[in-house]
């Protein structure tokens, strides 16, 4: 592979740095403004989902809940027992299925992590440049 060697000065290729570096602070700029975007407006689908079917199903869950508390009378339980029972077991899942959205809302955190690796990469990238560029000058001089 051949390697070109610019005689440039090293104001020339301080100018270059910044400049390159200034394109690469606004493009990671803006990719991060648009993942950010990605990811909020995913948590708000999700959380507008969520309330939508919690409305709809708080109504259905107590005439279920009644239904079982009635079905437990007819079976020979008396009613105050029913109730306990049935009252116990909705606030076991209930206490289960709050546990995993509490989880899964933690997992969804809108942080922008692919922003985050190119950032990483690209300074890895700058110093390698760096140290070539000072390589470089210092086997010109």
């Amino acid at each position: 592979m051949a390697v070109a060697h610019y005689n440039r000065s090293i104001p020339e290729l301080l100018t270059d740095v910044m400049n390159q570096f200034t394109l690469l602070v606004r493009k990671e700029t803006q990719l991060a403004r648009t993942e950010m975007s990605e990811k909020v407006s995913d948590l708000a689908v999700g959380i507008g989902l969520l309330v939508g079917g919690s409305v709809l199903l708080i109504p259905a869950l107590v005439i279920l809940l009644e239904a079982a508390v009635s079905g437990l009378i007819a079976a020979g339980i008396e009613a105050p027992w029913a109730a306990l029972i049935v009252g116990g077991a909705t606030l076991a899942i209930g206490f289960v299925l709050l546990a995993i959205g509490i989880a899964r809302v933690k997992a969804a955190r809108p942080v922008p992590t692919r922003t985050i690796e190119q950032l990483q990469r690209d300074a890895e990238v700058a110093k390698q440049q760096v140290r070539n560029d000072d390589d470089t000058s210092q086997r010109a001089a």
